[in-house]
């Protein structure tokens, strides 16, 4: 009689599991535009977090609805954008700023590429590794400076976030 095998379990790879925890982290998100999440690790430990909200004490999207602003492209394409949250790129390394936390050769893990802004602060935190789940529509010049920094940039899936009035 032959018996069954029993079917090992294969852990995920850190990044799967830090890309996980984006997704629980960015579930606490308060605008639904894109309830993103980011993590930011350092030798495997996890060092901060941040989500996409408003500022402490403010109101949020899914209490009062989005702050929308349009933004004209030197292409001329039009997008619009939520200006009511803070990115959770941006939250994270601000609560690690609020605590004492240095992010000096860290790896940021978030559910889309950074816009430019968040592309900036992430230079100049000092973290040289990121991680993306997806792409930003709008994340072309992100990438250039990413390059032009040295910072390294992995995206996991070849898709493009998308979301209702864009």
């Amino acid at each position: 009689m032959k018996k069954n095998k029993k079917k090992d379990y294969v852990r995920p790879s850190w990044d799967e599991y830090f890309l996980e925890l984006v997704k629980t982290v960015g579930s606490r998100g308060t605008c639904d535009r894109g309830r993103s999440g980011c993590v930011i690790v350092k030798d495997k430990r996890l060092l901060s977090t941040g989500y996409v909200g408003s500022p402490i004490n403010t109101v949020h999207c899914d209490e009062v609805g989005h702050e929308m602003h349009t933004v004209i492209h030197e292409s001329k394409e039009e997008t619009k954008h939520c200006i009511r949250t803070t990115h959770a790129e941006q939250n994270a390394i601000v609560n690690a700023a609020r605590f004492g936390v240095a992010l000096e050769g860290s790896t940021l893990y978030c559910h889309m590429t950074p816009c430019y802004a968040c592309a900036k602060m992430i230079i100049n935190a000092g973290i040289v590794r990121v991680v993306c789940n997806m792409d930003y529509h709008a994340g072309t010049r992100t990438k250039e400076i990413f390059k032009e920094a040295r910072v390294k940039y992995e995206l996991i899936n070849n898709k493009t976030e998308s979301y209702d009035n864009m």
